[in-house]
């Protein structure tokens, strides 16, 4: 796993990534975390989000995805439904469903340089030192790099 500091957003806009990924709950909700931002300078992901099913469970390890062009770069946004809601505190993060929906990703995108931040591991309540393998198992091989914001 590549790690950088920086803004993910704003590097996937500089051309540094083809795709990027992000951790989404089951109710369509993008109000916080990097989800929000996402959502504000993508709007094609809150769309993609909202074309699934509200709520639902059985989306949990799956991905709906988004496909812009900005300054004639083509950037993919995945969203990685990885927790069931938002609501509460402790762990919401599906471990389960976060390593299928990378496994899903490694398969479909192969040849992208893939972005992604902490996934699981900020309000999702998760630990990322439980996380970063999972990640690194499902991407093996492939150009990824966890992006952190500098402190």
């Amino acid at each position: 796993m590549n790690r950088r500091e920086g803004d993910l957003i704003a590097l996937a806009l500089q051309r540094e990534f083809d795709v990027i990924v992000h951790g989404c709950n089951c109710f369509h909700t993008m109000d916080a975390g990097v989800a929000k931002f996402i959502a504000r300078t993508f709007p094609e992901a809150l769309a993609a989000d909202r074309a699934t099913e509200h709520g639902s469970r059985t989306k949990l390890g799956t991905v709906s995805v988004a496909q812009t062009i900005r300054d004639g770069h083509e950037i993919t946004i995945v969203n990685a439904y990885t927790q069931h809601h938002w609501r509460g505190t402790g762990r919401l993060v599906d471990y389960d469903a976060l390593s299928t929906c990378f496994g899903l990703i490694a398969r479909r995108f192969p040849a992208a340089r893939i972005g992604y931040p902490m996934i699981g591991a900020g309000l999702a309540g998760g630990d990322w030192d439980e996380i970063a393998p999972m990640i690194d198992t499902a991407l093996t091989g492939l150009d990824h790099t966890l992006v952190v914001l500098p402190s």
